[in-house]
């Protein structure tokens, strides 16, 4: 029984293998008892009379038999303590799962192609292997926009501004994974995640610097850069091709699908993803047009126009064709939009933004969707219906695929416990993961929208801190402390979870 309970609990903390631990423990017994989800049994097994070891690319797990140890002869108190050191050493041993080192585009910068501090683009590469070696997966991060000077200064001294506060190393996983298990379909793919410092969702193209702040909107120009960066470093020789992001990254996946493939061979299949990228144009709670006033902003002050879609800008406002609903009909590349239809950030920051709720009536149903009052439900279900009535706009399509579920969730493909894991949200059975596997690969045709909420069990709905910023929202926000604080963390979880429930097995 104790067997189970620690493979289950290692398994709800983390939807990925990234760590060492050892199990001290008396047989295999679980990996039958379990769902295979849930086990180690598919992971390769080396044992002898004395110890077992299993070795994946991201586990070094040792799992030595109660027999190696003549715990069995002690009494109660004595093993349980024996068993609390042993898991508490594996799990000081804990080690991180796959980072991967920043590449930082200096040529780029003669040409103009740079953040808003005029530092030079960046993004971080994991070569592909095998069956993948000539197959390019480009992930676009996310992190809001800024829409005035003042919030571009902001920015500028963040990772979102400027590389030289980006994290040399950063963490793949979910989309970017390298672990056939938990990445199933791209594992093995060249994965690319393009750093995101432009403020303008990569379409800002102003040449002019202001001599006294020294912001640079040059995100069109950073979006070329890299990719014909690339280009050079092989995805020129792409057999298969994916261009995917998250939110603001999201959005960039829409606005530059058909400009990522034709910059590709013209015999590449070129798909694009946007998670959480399918922000829609609807009045806030108080009756005003922020979000529109809000894209307005950063079209005008980016200099956006020419690098928006001309088969948008030629019969809308450029402004407009900032909203995927306006714009995306026109996209002839097949393209999988995976947004929940609760979406946090919208319900955040265009449906209920601080300037229309100044009492705070929405503060704790922005916090948790538990704690929304009926009436707020309300509101969120003509929203979820505006969503739909947005995304129907953009007519029937084979090609196109289609992942809304119910959740108060944003960005669902960077995480390995939403993209990949046994309890990951699910549509018709259907994981993420899975969904947009099958779509990429033709294996069947993937269109499915969720019942209304709280029908869907499966959501890992956001809960956030309530001072938790608003437009800077997204999980990689640059520096070595947040980092170590998520593992000490970590740890924390581990420990407390795996000491519960020993002291209730024995």
């Amino acid at each position: 029984m104790l067997d189970a309970i620690l493979s289950q609990c290692l398994f709800h903390i983390f939807g990925t293998p990234k760590f060492i631990l050892f199990f001290f423990i008396s047989s295999f017994s679980y990996c039958q008892s379990l769902p295979p989800s849930q086990t180690i049994q598919h992971h390769y097994l080396y044992h002898n009379q004395n110890y077992t070891q299993l070795l994946t690319k991201n586990y070094n797990i040792i799992i030595v038999p109660f027999s190696f140890f003549p715990l069995h002869y002690s009494n109660q108190r004595m093993s349980q303590q024996w068993m609390k050191f042993l898991i508490l050493m594996g799990v000081l041993m804990k080690t991180e799962g796959l980072y991967v080192g920043i590449t930082k585009l200096r040529s780029a910068v003669a040409r103009g192609a740079v953040c808003l501090d005029g530092s030079p683009p960046a993004y971080h590469l994991h070569r592909g292997h095998g069956t993948g070696i000539n197959n390019w997966l480009v992930h676009i991060e996310g992190g809001g926009w800024c829409n005035n000077v003042t919030t571009c200064l902001e920015r500028k001294y963040t990772h979102l501004g400027s590389s030289w506060k980006m994290d040399k190393q950063l963490a793949f996983s979910g989309i970017l994974g390298n672990n056939p298990m938990f990445n199933p379909d791209f594992y093995n793919w060249n994965r690319v995640k393009i750093r995101y410092c432009d403020g303008a969702s990569f379409t800002g193209n102003m040449e002019a610097v202001d001599t006294i702040t020294k912001l640079h909107f040059r995100g069109a120009r950073i979006w070329h850069a890299v990719i014909e960066d690339l280009l050079l470093k092989g995805m020129r020789k792409a057999k298969n091709a994916i261009l995917s992001g998250c939110s603001a990254g999201g959005l960039t996946s829409i606005l530059h699908c058909d400009s990522f493939r034709a910059l590709l061979p013209i015999g590449t299949k070129v798909k694009c993803l946007s998670d959480a990228g399918y922000f829609i144009n609807v009045k806030d709670v108080s009756g005003a047009s922020h979000v529109a006033s809000y894209f307005n902003q950063i079209v005008k002050l980016h200099g956006s126009a020419r690098s928006l879609p001309a088969s948008c800008t030629r019969n809308l406002r450029p402004d407009l064709c900032f909203f995927p609903q306006y714009m995306a009909k026109k996209i002839r590349t097949p393209l999988f939009i995976l947004n929940a239809a609760y979406d946090s950030w919208q319900m955040k920051n265009i449906l209920a933004p601080a300037a229309a709720d100044p009492r705070g009536v929405w503060s704790d149903c922005k916090i948790d969707i538990k704690n929304c009052s009926t009436n707020q439900l309300t509101v969120m279900q003509d929203f979820r219906s505006e969503f739909l009535t947005a995304l129907s706009k953009l007519g029937k399509s084979p090609s196109r695929g289609l992942f809304i579920n119910s959740c108060y969730a944003h960005c669902q493909t960077e995480t390995q416990e939403t993209w990949f894991s046994h309890d990951s949200p699910s549509l018709h059975k259907t994981r993420i993961a899975k969904a947009v596997g099958d779509w990429f690969y033709d294996r069947r045709r993937l269109q499915m929208i969720d019942c209304a909420y709280p029908c869907d069990t499966s959501c890992h709905n956001r809960i956030f801190e309530p001072q938790e910023p608003h437009h800077h929202h997204h999980h990689h926000k640059g520096g070595g402390g947040r980092r170590w604080g998520n593992m000490l963390l970590q740890k924390l979880l581990i420990v407390l979870c795996l000491f519960g429930y020993v002291t209730t097995c024995y």
